[in-house]
């Protein structure tokens, strides 16, 4: 019997999720699992390939062959893509938009849906992403749709980027940021979507320390209902 939740937490890009995920995570020791990452490393590793994102055959392939781990190196998260710390090169913009590409291919998602569903298969992990409630993990325990405002995620991407230095427009920010909604909600395989039974959080006008408060919540909450049924121990 499994004996700690699956956690899954889906929204548009530019939410907070990365940063709730793994604060969620660190709160109640489990597992951290960044989807999106492992989207975007498959996306740096086709690019570097010259590999078209919608060259389905060719990505089939590469991603047969890719190693995608998650680390904690001087208590930072990092991930490693064949053994290289990727964890800056999938956040560029460039990586951002291929990666909406090549999640909408059916190999790609195929390939990372059984690696997923591997990691987070004995429970204790928190996993975010665009699907994660509504097919990776379908019966995950607790699941979590967090909201935005477009612009307010172009503003809070544009911060960001600028505060790593880097030279970025905030209204081109805001265009990208309504190119990946409709991408990812636009695509004919696991679009993004709100799962029925997933808790909605708009955090347009919440800090990260509320909304992880509102999310602790209803864990606690969830974790009180099963203990008393005696289906799970947190």
């Amino acid at each position: 019997m499994k004996q700690e939740f699956i956690i899954a937490i889906d929204g548009p890009s530019g939410v907070g999720k990365s940063t709730l995920s793994r604060r969620l995570a660190e709160k109640l020791r489990y597992v951290n699992i960044d989807t999106g990452a492992m989207y975007r490393s498959v996306a740096l590793a086709a690019h570097r390939a010259g590999i078209a994102m919608n060259d389905g055959d060719a990505l089939e392939q590469l991603c047969a062959h890719l190693e995608i781990r998650f680390v904690r190196m001087d208590g930072l998260e990092k991930v490693l893509l064949d053994g290289e710390d990727v964890s800056e090169a999938i956040r560029t913009p460039e990586i951002s938009l291929l990666s909406s590409q090549v999640s909408a291919q059916p190999a790609v998602r195929r390939a990372m849906l059984s690696l997923q569903r591997k990691m987070g298969e004995r429970g204790g992990v928190v996993l975010e992403g665009r699907d994660i409630g509504t097919v990776v993990f379908p019966m995950a325990e607790v699941k979590f749709f967090l909201a935005a405002t477009a612009s307010e995620r172009a503003k809070r991407r544009y911060l960001e980027l600028k505060a790593k230095g880097l030279d970025v427009d905030l209204a081109q920010t805001l265009a990208e940021v309504e190119a990946r909604d409709a991408a990812d909600c636009g695509r004919e395989h696991a679009p993004l979507r709100q799962a029925q039974d997933a808790v909605l959080i708009d955090t347009t006008v919440l800090d990260i320390d509320q909304v992880l408060d509102r999310m602790l919540e209803v864990v606690t909450e969830r974790q009180a209902v099963c203990h008393t049924k005696g289906s799970v121990t947190p």
